[in-house]
């Protein structure tokens, strides 16, 4: 086993600069100067150090559209953004919700231990919604499926939305519901407002997402089982939350918010550049700033990034042909220390809060998430607080380049990736 010397950091942001020893997979030793022996050192220099990431939402593409990222692209990416775990999304071709697809995509993260990749099982049969997949089998397989998702689709019908929280109850596991109600939704391309009526595009209604988690949040109190709400993107939605977490059943169920709708506005679609383009559509300042409050104060539980890497041919065309979809790995940090540390909505254990611990307890992860503290696992993230850097899309990790943030100057960024005690990345570059 080895041992890793990490110098000068500030657990969480607080106080004066310790040393950390990683002593194998846990951590061994905290203290100001310690006079160890070990295999590496990382210099902190004064940085904060958090628990590593865990992404909720992440699309890896694989199989099916290797073009536009791998299992292995994805991991790199999510290695130099501070993950430590990601849930790869299940609509992939074809559609993990079988065994044999979950436990590729399980293997695959395996065989590249640059991340925990957790294959996510899709809800219906090809995300189809009309017959539930082979829930059990999944959560039984070596894959160990912990979340349901049809995600990119909804569960619309609340006769199979009620069957399956029935399932996750009974199995332990959570449904991770993308909340449109697709009848609202025909045609469109952007929020319904006056932005979508001067430019001439189909209407996305805040109501198709509100009145769906609504509806769910009803049915998880009523079978008890747990639900998961997807890029929450309202104000609405967030009202919606905030009521139901009023309530004694408030633990069935969570939310998570994606970084792109703490920052972006529907103001972008001027220019028409499908690279802005996303389901659910960037809405209005009046959501974002919700958004944001309801992240602070826990009524949101966690940022997930809905990583959605597309083919340039898929962004580089019309509006209406392009597909929705945003990178997010390797920006999701800047963009929440731009959009919540910098106003003071949140602290770096804040930060550690809605990127790690709150999505390693909703997803039942045990050794994820966990303090920063001896004998816990060393899945750890260290941050640069005062960098500041631009965004490339074309120096991302990821196969596609789609990033709403080209160009765009963010702060913070992650200087190394632990996990187990290994480091996985080191200023900008990974280790195999």
């Amino acid at each position: 086993m080895s041992r890793v010397l990490i110098e000068e950091v500030r657990p969480y942001g607080d106080g004066t600069p310790v040393d950390v020893l990683v002593d194998g997979e846990v951590i061994a030793e905290i203290g100001a100067d310690l006079d160890v022996e070990a295999d590496e050192v990382v210099w902190g220099g004064g940085g904060v150090l958090l628990p590593g990431f865990v992404d909720l939402h992440t699309h890896l593409r694989e199989p099916g559209r290797e073009d536009t990222e791998t299992v292995e692209t994805g991991s790199v990416a999510a290695a130099l953004g501070g993950y430590t775990a990601v849930f790869a999304m299940a609509n992939t071709d074809p559609v993990a919700d079988n065994a044999v697809i979950v436990e590729h995509v399980w293997r695959r993260g395996l065989e590249i231990g640059l991340v925990d990749v957790h294959p996510v099982g899709a809800v219906t049969v090809g995300l189809g919604g009309e017959q539930l997949a082979e829930l059990g089998t999944m959560a039984r397989s070596a894959a160990g499926v912990r979340v349901f998702s049809d995600d990119g689709k909804c569960v619309h019908d609340p006769l199979v939305m009620r069957r399956a929280l029935e399932y996750a109850k009974a199995l332990g596991v959570v449904v991770a519901q993308h909340a449109e109600e697709p009848r609202l939704t025909v045609g469109a391309q952007a929020h319904e407002g006056a932005n979508a009526a001067r430019l001439g595009l189909a209407g996305w209604p805040a109501p198709a997402e509100e009145s769906i988690v609504a509806r769910d949040c009803l049915l998880a109190g009523h079978t008890g089982g747990t639900l998961h709400v997807c890029h929450v993107s309202t104000a609405g939605t967030a009202e919606i939350l905030r009521w139901w977490k009023s309530r004694e059943s408030a633990g069935t169920v969570s939310a998570e918010v994606t970084p792109h709708h703490l920052l972006l506005t529907d103001e972008l679609l001027s220019t028409y550049d499908p690279v802005n383009k996303v389901n659910p559509p960037l809405r209005t300042d009046e959501d974002v700033r919700a958004l944001r409050q309801a992240l602070a104060d826990g009524t949101v539980d966690c940022v997930a990034t809905d990583h959605a890497p597309h083919a340039a041919q898929d962004k580089d065309c019309e509006w209406s042909a392009a597909k929705p979809g945003m990178l997010g790995l390797q920006t999701a940090l800047g963009v929440v220390a731009r959009t919540m540390v910098e106003p003071g909505l949140l602290d770096w254990r804040g930060v550690a809060r809605v990127l790690s611990e709150r999505p390693a307890q909703i997803a039942g992860l045990a050794d994820q998430g966990r303090p920063i503290a001896v004998g816990e696992p060393a899945n750890l993230a260290l941050v640069d607080p005062d960098a500041r850097w631009t965004v490339r899309g074309a120096e991302l990790a990821s196969i596609a380049a789609n990033t709403p943030f080209e160009g765009v100057e963010l702060p913070g960024r992650v200087r190394a990736t632990l996990l187990r005690g290994r480091v996985t990345a080191h200023e900008g570059e990974v280790r195999r």
